[in-house]
């Protein structure tokens, strides 16, 4: 009987487990996006506070892979939704101006593991491009969420809800582009 080496399709692959491990990270992968949602600044002139959300809803999704990053994102989602204090700002429930980027959080981890599954996440050009694609997933669901909360017309949307958070989106996009592909080294280099 011959042993076939099969390469890992997302980080997550790399620990060994079965159903206890995924549900594990995706309960994981949850509360790491509710913590890093409590390091919020609000911005006085837009209801969208400024917090590591994004960039940890990334990292799930590119960790986890599009079915475990969806189902930790849904979790998130589901849980804040019901009264968990875990949106930005110990925020909850179903009606406030940012849950349209909630729910953007579920079909970003579905591109981005999506992406990461096929090896997306392993150079840093190629990361870069996966997390432009999975914020702009957020901005495409949360700015017509916004504007359904507030009234707002899209331009005034746009000028509230995407430009204050451009530059921090880049940072954070750099930072993960960085990070995903050394830690594919390391895992690389340790096998």
């Amino acid at each position: 009987m011959s042993s076939i080496s099969v390469s890992p399709r997302t980080l997550a692959d790399v620990l060994p487990g079965g159903l206890a491990r995924s549900v594990a990270l995706v309960v994981g992968g949850a509360v790491f996006v509710g913590l890093t949602a409590q390091v919020a600044i609000p911005l006085p002139f837009t209801p969208i506070p400024l917090s590591l959300q994004t960039f940890s809803v990334l990292l799930v999704g590119a960790v986890l892979g599009s079915r475990r990053g969806v189902a930790s994102m849904a979790l998130y989602l589901l849980a804040g939704a019901a009264g968990v204090p875990w949106f930005a700002a110990h925020q909850s429930g179903w009606s406030f101006a940012s849950f349209g980027y909630v729910v953007g959080f579920v079909l970003a981890a579905w591109i981005v593991g999506r992406l990461a599954e096929r090896g997306a996440d392993r150079n840093v050009l190629r990361t870069a491009g996966v997390m432009v694609l999975g914020n702009l997933a957020i901005y495409a669901c949360g700015v017509p969420g916004l504007m359904l909360a507030t009234g707002l017309p899209l331009a005034k949307a746009l000028l509230l809800g995407v430009v204050p958070f451009l530059i921090g989106d880049a940072i954070k996009i750099v930072v993960a582009a960085g990070l995903l592909p050394a830690t594919w080294k390391l895992v690389g280099n340790r096998r």
